[in-house]
């Protein structure tokens, strides 16, 4: 056990001393000079990117989550399979694939975008929350049932909080993921941070690429660390450990 606490200690200097280390080497070549001379440009490309993961991941949250739900009551669980390995299927096709795909139909622009982040939001959420769901112990069920409750109580009252952590997870997931890739919606005029990182990339500058690059990053790990706290303030530490054990 300690060694494993050392090597992680070791693994994790090295990585903080990495990072440290390539934000010397950035701010020392002034490649985030673009973010404050074209300060104007970089908060509307931060609130396009901020705009399509908000509208993707809610989107997917109201689908997801109660398509979860459905596909494990009794009557539709004979539909799992079907459903589940269409989800699947979805999250197989590569993103720049379905943003191809899109265009045929919607055309360029924000709406393409957003439907191929919804796309891949679906997966994460609507697994995480059969999961969740089917994970419950019976005995706890049964012993709801035996008191008396309905099966909306059942499920408001049981199924949900008990699953609402692995629910939570799987939409930090999401939105953490959606936040990476709608680096592509500037491929179909979609806006957002991409718009930097890939005139970065054409005109091979670092800056543009960087000043690109870096927020997303940012914004990744500051929403993931965001989501994980409210995941602790809503969920018990007694469903946590169950959970985690």
């Amino acid at each position: 056990m300690k060694r494993k606490k050392l090597t992680s200690l070791v693994v994790r200097c090295i990585l903080y001393a990495l990072v440290a280390l390539f934000l010397f080497w950035s701010i020392k070549n002034h490649y985030y000079d673009y973010i404050f001379t074209n300060s104007s440009t970089f908060l509307l490309l931060l609130r396009q990117h901020l705009s399509l993961v908000l509208v993707s991941s809610l989107l997917a949250i109201v689908i997801a989550v109660p398509m979860g739900i459905l596909i494990t009551r009794k009557s539709f669980r004979r539909a799992e399979w079907v459903v589940s390995n269409t989800v699947n299927f979805g999250q197989t096709i590569p993103s720049l694939a379905v943003l191809a795909l899109m265009i045929s139909i919607l055309g360029i622009g924000f709406k393409t975008a957003v439907f191929a982040l919804f796309i891949y939001s679906l997966l994460p959420i609507y697994r995480n929350t059969v999961a969740g769901i089917n994970s419950i112990d019976e005995n706890l069920l049964d012993a709801a049932k035996g008191m008396g409750m309905t099966r909306v109580q059942i499920l408001f009252k049981i199924e949900l909080p008990n699953a609402a952590y692995s629910i939570l997870a799987g939409i930090r997931t999401a939105i953490v993921l959606n936040i990476g890739t709608a680096a592509l919606a500037y491929v179909v005029g979609g806006g957002g941070l991409g718009v930097w990182i890939f005139t970065g990339i054409q005109l091979f500058d670092n800056g543009y690429l960087i000043s690109g690059a870096i927020p997303v990053t940012l914004l990744a790990v500051g929403v993931d660390f965001g989501l994980r706290l409210l995941e602790n303030k809503l969920i018990s530490k007694g469903i946590r450990a169950t959970v985690e054990s």
